[in-house]
């Protein structure tokens, strides 16, 4: 089963995109800020991560940028989530090393697409 890391700091948001993940297929793995995020990066090698970019602790453009930086030769793909939408924040997603950028609320049908397109995949089995 294909996992995906969600880094999430918003319980509810959490709760529903992981539901929603699962009843896709994927296993789901959840971080709540980017210190976990990195951690749990580390531990579960997931297929793919769906990542914040506004959290306490730590932003998700320093955690994708130190994830990438801990293993360069590995290129787990990254989703970068917000709900703050800015001009410049796709960009910056991009250029921290994520592959796709998200605004919320949550397109899942669009999201869907995007995480089948980075993953190569037709199905999360």
């Amino acid at each position: 089963m294909t996992t995906i890391l969600l880094v999430e700091d918003n319980n509810d948001i959490r709760d529903l995109v992981s539901r929603k993940l699962r009843g896709q297929g994927f296993a789901v793995a959840t971080a709540n800020n980017g210190l976990e995020a990195v951690l749990a990066c580390a531990q579960t090698a997931p297929a793919l991560i769906l990542m914040d970019i506004n959290m306490p602790e730590l932003d998700g453009i320093e955690a994708t940028i130190q994830i990438r930086a801990a293993d360069p030769d590995q290129r787990i793909p990254v989703i970068a989530l917000t709900a703050y939408a800015l001009p410049d924040d796709e960009e910056r997603a991009k250029a921290a090393g994520c592959d796709a950028f998200h605004p919320k609320p949550v397109d899942f049908n669009k999201l869907f697409d995007q995480i089948t397109s980075l993953l190569g995949e037709t199905s999360a089995s």
